[in-house]
């Protein structure tokens, strides 16, 4: 997981971090195949609401199936 810096401090970024990862591996890992998975979060994940970020999740591992 790359949560970069976009000027906010370590606690901002360790907090995104953190809540991602936790939605991934509950949600979204189980679902997948074995795999290597680098996610990247963009600024505006940073005012965005948790749920927006794991649908934006959601609609990646569908286009994934075709």
């Amino acid at each position: 997981m790359v949560v970069p810096r976009y000027g906010r401090t370590a606690v901002q970024r360790n907090r995104l971090r953190r809540r991602l990862r936790e939605r991934m591996r509950r949600q979204l890992l189980p679902a997948l195949t074995p795999l290597d998975l680098v996610i990247r979060s963009r600024e505006p994940a940073y005012a965005a609401r948790i749920e927006d970020c794991v649908a934006d999740l959601e609609a990646w591992k569908r286009s994934l199936s075709g």
